[in-house]
């Protein structure tokens, strides 16, 4: 699968700062401010192992799709489709807590 394939609509994502594509082999693709971040993408990878590990019982569906990773100013949301995954770092635009 091409380069373009793999990140095709990446780069359109509002606010992102950078993504990773990763396989079990390393990472396929990355830009902006993840470009050849290998460190995050062990961490991203390690987080998915084992979010993966935390099955419902009986369900044969994979335990998430997708999840957010909140640090300081900054979202990593990561999502999983086939064998790759996909990790957008994008502005974490914090909102206050609404009082009533």
């Amino acid at each position: 699968m091409s380069t373009a394939a793999l990140t095709a609509g990446l780069d359109r994502i509002p606010d992102q700062l950078g993504y990773l594509v990763i396989s079990e082999d390393g990472v396929l693709a990355s830009a902006g401010e993840l470009e050849n971040d290998e460190h995050t993408a062990g961490v991203m990878m390690q987080m998915v192992r084992t979010a993966s590990r935390f099955r419902l019982s009986g369900s044969a569906d994979p335990p998430f799709k997708r999840m957010s990773v909140i640090v300081e100013d900054f979202v990593y949301t990561v999502t999983v489709s086939g064998q790759k995954v996909f990790v957008v770092k994008r502005q974490h635009n914090q909102q206050e807590p609404v009082s009533v």
